[in-house]
């Protein structure tokens, strides 16, 4: 038993250039997207369906598509099954308007790494798309580790700290890696559903914050409440804990946040369609999409997610 922390960012490390393809036929939301993620230091570049953005990734692949799913020609789930298919290195996240839930669902089942509803753009585009960089990176390195391995178990205590999880997650990915088990997608949904679930023990958890926090004022007071807890017993006191089984065909995750917990059985079910609209309830959604057995302990403070895999020669293609 550990506990977790991220390493210091390396002195003087030069700035990397990152490239995001917005894909819209609105102009105005193709431009919306890309002026956000271009203040954040993101280069955009644009393609008006899917079709366009396939020529596009086939010249120069982005670090990652920001895709509209309703489009002439090629549609959003077209286009999220051409590049997993063509280019499984590239990241996909949804850009979802009212009546394209369910075919969002079925994006992500085919592939995507995440969504960020259009009515929420300003707020969630660009910490959905650093988040999903984050763990691609993270994926891609690990992939360049093979080695043969029966099985790896793993625990690790993580204090309040957010920017542990994308090392933490890189580490356990690593582990995937090592045993052969993953293509580049599944590794990355795995890694999506693990961070969603670390940052529901630390916040919702140990911190007991209310999601509902998250829609007044753009977030602002549930980050300022966050970061107040974090000092405050006892609070800053509770720790997440982390057991990863990962093997042959299955790999197994169970973590436990020092919360009070809550009543599972008051969940609204996250994969009905009409919750995907929902702030709140995206964690969950992506959690339950990506992993194929998901269960919260009676007192609602621990969670178990379970993947069954195949061995490469026997997955079908998609």
């Amino acid at each position: 038993m550990s506990t977790f922390a991220p390493p210091p960012a390396a002195a003087g490390a030069s700035a990397v250039r990152v490239t995001a393809l917005v894909v819209d036929d609105s102009a105005m939301d193709r431009r919306l997207a890309g002026t956000l993620l271009k203040r954040a230091g993101i280069e955009p570049a644009y393609a008006e369906n899917g079709v366009a953005a396939l020529e596009h990734v086939e010249r120069q692949a982005p670090d990652i598509v920001v895709t509209d799913m309703q489009m002439p020609e090629m549609d959003g789930l077209e286009l999220v099954r051409a590049i997993r298919a063509r280019f499984p290195h590239v990241p996909v996240i949804l850009m979802t308007a009212h009546g394209s839930e369910e075919v969002a669902v079925k994006a992500l089942q085919l592939g995507a790494a995440s969504y960020v509803p259009k009515r929420s753009l300003a707020h969630d585009l660009v910490s959905t798309v650093r988040g999903v960089l984050e763990l691609a990176l993270a994926t891609r390195a690990s992939l360049r580790l093979i080695e043969s391995l029966e099985s790896i178990e793993s625990r690790f205590v993580l204090a309040n700290d957010v920017t542990a999880i994308p090392v933490l997650v890189g580490h356990l990915e690593s582990d995937l890696t090592r045993l052969k088990l993953c293509d580049e997608t599944e590794l990355l949904q795995i890694g999506v559903a693990l961070r969603e679930a670390l940052v529901n023990a630390i916040y919702h958890g140990n911190l007991e914050l209310s999601s509902s926090l998250r829609e007044i004022e753009g977030g602002k007071p549930y980050h300022d409440l966050a970061a107040q807890r974090r000092q405050l017993p006892p609070y800053c006191d509770r720790r997440v804990r982390i057991t990863a089984l990962q093997r042959r065909h299955e790999v197994r995750y169970v973590i436990t946040d020092e919360g009070p917990g809550f009543d599972p059985t008051g969940l609204p079910d996250p994969t009905d369609i009409s919750q995907i609209e929902r702030v709140s309830g995206r964690g969950l959604l992506l959690i339950r999409t990506f992993m194929d057995d998901v269960q919260h302990s009676a007192a609602g403070n621990e969670i178990t997610m379970v993947k069954h895999l195949s061995l490469p020669s026997q997955r079908s293609p998609s």
